[in-house]
């Protein structure tokens, strides 16, 4: 244990880690940037935050607050000791909605203090994209602002009171009317008047620089508002009283479709005579799908408020009669305007990527002109890229001239960075010239910082080092940002990482087959450390039952990034700190749709599961729940299933097996079936094949052996629907020959052994991918003669289903069958819409609750599942997250309590909310299997409760 250490854990209450996790998941924020720190602290108030300053000066090591960890500049980063507010100094002290006031730590959510302010028609007016997870500390820090500004300002407009600790210990109370000032500020304004009073870019996203401004006399020398935007290099914050905005009882959206966007920018400026809440613009290469959007290459997102529904109403169609576009909408649904506005929000992750998929980073993120200016500004930004070669979409808050772009910089070779920093200095000249602030939202940091001399002129940069000085004469607090900062090109994040393409067995096909690159993928913004989710999203169950970074999307792939970078994490796949933080991914693979970058958890911890125990023991679970389908299909041969199930009945024998497993102690093991789907299948009494398509039916391995059930209701629901169902083969069968599961052919006499399909899903999920590829191999050997015809291959299990659209071309990306398979592939709602498109389901008319099973959510899409639910009468809508027992996770012991936790965040409430004579759907075995032993609910797969009303009468 270090000196430093000892002393910050004799000093403070809160948590002090100075251990590999801690430090690795801190070495980022959402920038380019990667600073390695000695320690975090997590203070648990105002006095261990003093304790740690005091520790910290006394050793000379620098001090670095941090919030939500969603910077963009890099000023969240630091080598020193980083204070952590998000986990004890994350309260809603108190709101008075009379005052329109609320009282916050600095660790606080923005989401927590809007959902305490909304039952009082209040917020807080600041709302960036990353409201989800960034706290009103980071906000104020960097003084955000969001897409309402244009109406509510930025975060320095709602700030009325700060409580600060300097760096030497002591306490002010930030205010106006020098209230708070530390000793010589007021001095220093009064010795450079006129330099403030001319100095300044007067625009209303000017963010750049420290906001001595706003201390000048006439301007009611506002310490409070003076301080925000000084990234954390002042002072620390401890407490804020911050300012509430009546929100409008109604909204509606006006989306409005233009040519290109310089149009839409030219545009933007006009309509803020109209006093809209917002203007928003964006362009067609950020937006995947533009469903729901109006015709146009660009769009600007206006939104007004009313009274009344139709008052919103009209003043959205009063923006669309005023504005000069190519086509229009006007939204006025809810859910309508929350669609729409995910899509923006997800910009800043959508845009790390190009549409050809190659790699775009932020450094030049938020740079803002006037707003009339900013047509003008656009055109000259886009002739800049192209002198450079390089490539970028601009979007962001075109009402305040503030401009969001990633740009597709090579920041992995040295010619790459040295045409980084050509383009920074020439794109500031450009700002400059357009009377503009190098950022508007974000920062300085040291992505900026270096350029504000082109800005402000060298005695400006000076009168701000002075200042500086005043409040932290020892310059502990976030050294190297904003004043003396570190170059723009150097602690770059990418530098540490590999240059050649790791050894892995996935084929990363999005990636270019490197894993570098796949984990380069997450850039920070965070959203998967969203602590509540709602509606159908399902990244990052772990987190949401733990709170802790290492537990979320952006955590665990910061601990590959170190891992690779050999730095911190110096034991490669073998490392205990990358080992333990996978261990809560659940494989829900909800990152892979919800993440807005498409980090795929799931596969890097397979990933990295199959190096890290790659010739060496694993754990049991692996050996009982990873290879499950060997001892499944074993049981059913050898007619040891009614042996198992008394053994797994009786308590003690139970325990022992479960132990000797690496099973939960608090799990029930459940019952294998009696009869497995095949051979009902096989037994069945003949029936006149149907004048249909031809469908084949997978019989994976939890219908085949856990619940046949939900085989034969499926079944009875295609042949209803006039299919043909049959089976996969069980031998190679000739070219052009499709099995049924009973074929015989003359290969048989030859001594071909038989076989089964597996999607591999077990092996896959515990790493064991060798094995994963021989049962492919064999499953891909089998499905020949079927992938030969035109026959879709239906399957029951959203997981399975899952695995071969996804893991299958992935693991074998150079056998062509692989990828045939995959693109075969249908859930039973798409099979029925596809193949029996005239086919009228039995009507229930009946509500329905229950969750989407994540794999589907993620990989496979709902939709025909929501048309088939909808024709059938099955009303209400699925919860989103994840069940909690993900196959083999919530098996394995010491997974129990975060597996019920994460039942606990949708499904379980939904379960209870649900009112009598609820149709409980499940479509996954895993989810079926949480209800029973959680809830004591059977939860169905919706092939069986069709297959219920259309009757018996196939056994």
């Amino acid at each position: 244990m270090t000196d430093l250490e000892a002393a910050l854990r004799k000093a403070v209450r809160g948590e002090v880690g100075f251990d590999v996790t801690s430090r690795a998941l801190t070495t980022m924020d959402a920038s380019n940037y990667r600073r390695v720190p000695l320690g975090v602290v997590a203070p648990r108030d105002a006095d261990d935050v003093a304790a740690v300053l005091e520790v910290c000066r006394a050793h000379g090591v620098p001090v670095v607050p941090r919030g939500g960890g969603t910077s963009i500049a890099g000023q969240a980063t630091g080598t020193g000791v980083v204070l952590d507010f998000t986990r004890h100094m994350n309260r809603l002290l108190a709101l008075d909605p009379a005052a329109r006031t609320a009282v916050v730590q600095p660790g606080l959510v923005l989401d927590r203090l809007q959902e305490a302010a909304a039952p009082h028609g209040l917020r807080f007016g600041p709302d960036p994209s990353t409201h989800s997870r960034c706290t009103l500390g980071g906000m104020i820090g960097n003084n955000a602002c969001g897409a309402h500004s244009v109406a509510w300002g930025t975060t320095a407009d709602s700030v009325r009171e700060l409580e600060v600790l300097t760096a030497r210990g002591e306490r002010l109370r930030l205010g106006r009317g020098w209230a708070g000032a530390p000793r010589g500020l007021r001095e220093l304004v009064d010795g450079d008047l006129a330099r403030l009073r001319t100095g300044f870019p007067d625009l209303p996203r000017r963010i750049s620089g420290y906001a001595l401004d706003a201390l000048l006399p006439e301007r009611g020398a506002e310490v409070a508002r003076s301080f925000c935007g000084s990234e954390g290099t002042l002072g620390v914050l401890t407490e804020a009283v911050v300012r509430l905005v009546e929100a409008p009882p109604a909204r509606a959206l006006a989306v409005l479709g233009y040519g290109d966007e310089g149009a839409a920018a030219e545009a933007a400026a006009g309509l803020l005579a109209h006093r809209p809440l917002t203007v928003e613009g964006m362009a067609a290469d950020l937006v995947p799908e533009p469903a729901g959007l109006p015709r146009g290459g660009a769009w600007l997102f206006v939104e007004t408020g009313g009274e009344t529904a139709a008052e919103a109403r009209e003043r959205a169609e009063a923006v669309v009669r005023a504005a000069d576009v190519l086509d229009a909408c006007v939204v006025t649904d809810p859910a309508g305007q929350r669609a729409l506005w995910r899509v923006r929000e997800d910009a800043a992750g959508t845009a790390t990527r190009m549409p050809d998929g190659s790699e775009a980073w932020p450094g030049w993120e938020d740079c803002a002109v006037p707003p009339a200016r900013l047509g003008a500004y656009l055109r000259d930004f886009r002739a800049l890229l192209a002198a450079h070669g390089l490539r970028g979409t601009p979007y962001g808050h075109f009402g305040d001239g503030c401009i969001h772009v990633r740009i597709d910089f090579d920041l992995l070779t040295g010619a790459g960075v040295a045409r980084f920093r050509r383009f920074s200095e020439e794109l500031a000249d450009l700002v400059v010239a357009h009377g503009g602030s190098l950022s508007g939202e974000h920062g300085d940091g040291q992505a900026r910082a270096e350029l504000l001399p082109r800005v402000y002129g060298a005695d400006t940069v000076a009168l701000f080092e002075r200042a500086k000085a005043v409040w932290d004469p020892d310059d502990l607090l976030n050294p190297g940002t904003l004043v003396r900062p570190a170059p723009l090109d150097a602690n770059l994040r990418f530098a540490v990482l590999p240059r050649r393409p790791v050894d892995v067995a996935f084929g990363y096909p999005a990636d270019g087959g490197d894993f570098s690159a796949a984990v380069r993928r997450c850039v920070g913004v965070a959203k998967c450390r969203t602590a509540t989710t709602a509606g159908p999203a399902v990244m990052c169950p772990s987190f949401r039952a733990t709170g802790q970074e290492e537990h979320s999307t952006r955590g665990r792939a910061r601990l590959l990034h170190e891992m690779l970078a050999g730095e911190l994490i110096t034991d490669g796949w073998r490392s205990p700190e990358v080992r333990d933080a996978l261990d809560l991914c659940l494989s829900c693979k909800g990152c892979r749709s919800d993440c807005p970058v498409g980090v795929d958890m799931a596969t890097y911890k397979a990933e990295f599961l199959h190096h890290h125990y790659a010739g060496r023991r694993r754990p049991a679970a692996h050996y009982a729940l990873g290879r499950l389908p060997r001892w499944l299909r074993w049981a059913s041969r050898t007619r040891a299933v009614p042996v198992i199930n008394a053994l797994a009945s009786a308590r003690p024998l139970a325990a022992l097996a479960k132990r000797a497993a690496g099973i939960a102690p608090e799990r029930a093991l459940p019952a294998l079936a009696g009869e497995t789907f095949t051979r009902w299948w096989q037994r069945r009494r003949h029936r006149p094949a149907a004048s249909g398509d031809t469908v084949v039916l997978w019989p994976d391995t939890f219908t085949e052996h856990l619940s046949p059930s939900v085989g034969r209701a499926a079944v009875r629901v295609l042949e209803a629907a006039g299919l043909r169902v049959v089976l996969p083969p069980t031998l190679r069968l000739p070219r052009g020959a499709l099995g049924d599961g009973r074929t015989r052919t003359p290969a048989a006499l030859l001594g071909a052994r038989r076989g089964r399909v597996c999607c591999g899903l077990t092996y896959v999920s515990t790493g064991q991918l060798d094995h994963a590829r021989t049962v492919l191999l064999r499953t891909l050997d089998l499905m020949t003669p079927v992938l030969d015809t035109d026959a879709p291959v239906v399957v029951l299990e959203p997981s399975c289903a899952a695995a071969l659209r996804a893991d299958l071309p992935e693991l074998l990306p150079d056998d062509p069958r692989a990828a045939a398979l995959a693109a075969r592939v249908l859930t039973f709602a798409e099979t029925l819409e596809r193949h029996a498109p005239n086919w009228t389901p039995p009507v229930l008319d009946r509500p329905v609750t229950g969750q989407t099973h994540c794999h589907q959510h993620a990989v496979l899409g709902d939709a025909a599942d929501r048309r088939l639910r909808a024709a059938a009468g099955l009303t209400g809508e699925l919860s989103g997250g994840c069940c909690g027992l993900a196959g083999n996770f919530g098996f394995e012991a010491g997974h129990y309590e975060v597996s019920v936790a994460c039942a606990e965040d949708q499904l379980l409430p939904a379960l209870r909310e649900a009112p009598a004579g609820t149709v409980v759907l499940a479509d996954g075995y895993s989810c079926r299997t949480q209800l029973e032993q959680l809830a004591g609910v059977r939860g169905r797969h919706v092939a069986e409760v069709l297959g219920e009303r259309l009757g018996e009468g196939l056994e």
